[in-house]
């Protein structure tokens, strides 16, 4: 469990730049900078961007679990949300969303 967290940590901070790590080593996704957020919210309201709500309830339906922390971040030169999930046999999985169109770009850990 805890290599499965290290690589995605080290996914985490080399695909996002918003992501950091917390202290033990743990991708600490809501660690991005506030202007970063400001961005997402005006995309949002202007329809460049799916809400945040909505790709939670998207990754409920397939994912049994709960969020623990979301942020936005940058997949290959597009907005992305990487959302920290855990499931409930306790594991804990990062799903990469594409923030313009939905699609789910990648899955980190499990």
């Amino acid at each position: 469990m805890m290599f499965r967290l290290a690589i995605a940590a080290l996914l985490l901070a080399t695909t996002a730049p918003a992501a950091a790590l917390a202290q033990d080593g743990r991708p600490s996704l809501g660690a991005s900078r506030g202007d970063d957020q400001d961005q997402a919210r005006a995309a949002v309201r202007a329809g460049r961007q799916i809400p945040l709500a909505r790709i939670i309830q998207m990754i409920a339906a397939r994912t049994p679990g709960r969020m623990l922390n979301a942020t936005v971040g940058d997949q290959g030169g597009r907005p992305a949300y990487l959302v920290q999930w855990q499931k409930p046999d306790g594991h804990v999985v990062v799903f990469i969303v594409d923030a313009e169109t939905g699609a789910m770009l990648g899955e980190q850990g499990g």
